[in-house]
């Protein structure tokens, strides 16, 4: 079944998470998307950059490792989401508004809602924004 992945879930899987919940949360999502298709925003590839630069500023990482990271995701199945954002602009900024969001999460809950899919995310507060919204968080109890 087919999902949106945040950046924090992909980069789950370059920085292990310390808590083994989350961990093997994030090995079910890799391997969902392996054997599915997982649909990112726009803004997905410039977050997942920037993770990897904090990564390498932190020490958690070097260039190298990185740059083997992007292959590795470039083979996955990941579709980045054609949108307008011009035509989407408005709910992200009435979501952000809404839930106390930056645009740059409100736009993954604009896309959950949008396509109906669940999205795979450790971020807490975007997950509580879309529960509340009434979309589905991947992990959750059906």
């Amino acid at each position: 079944m087919e999902f949106i992945l945040d950046a924090s879930a992909a980069l789950a899987w370059f920085v292990q998470r310390s808590d083994p919940h989350e961990a093997a949360l994030a090995d079910e999502i890799l391997s969902r998307v392996e054997r599915n298709e997982a649909r990112v925003p726009c803004i997905w590839f410039t977050e997942v950059a920037n993770g990897l630069l904090v990564a390498e500023r932190s020490r958690l990482a070097t260039p190298s490792k990185s740059s083997r990271f992007l292959s590795e995701l470039a083979a996955l199945p990941i579709t980045e989401e054609r949108v307008q954002q011009s035509s989407i602009q408005a709910e992200v900024l009435a979501l952000g508004r809404r839930y106390g969001l930056t645009a740059y999460d409100a736009i993954y809950v604009e896309l959950s809602l949008r396509t109906g899919l669940a999205l795979a995310t450790f971020d807490a507060q975007l997950a509580d924004a879309l529960r509340k919204a009434g979309g589905r968080v991947f992990g959750d109890a059906a």
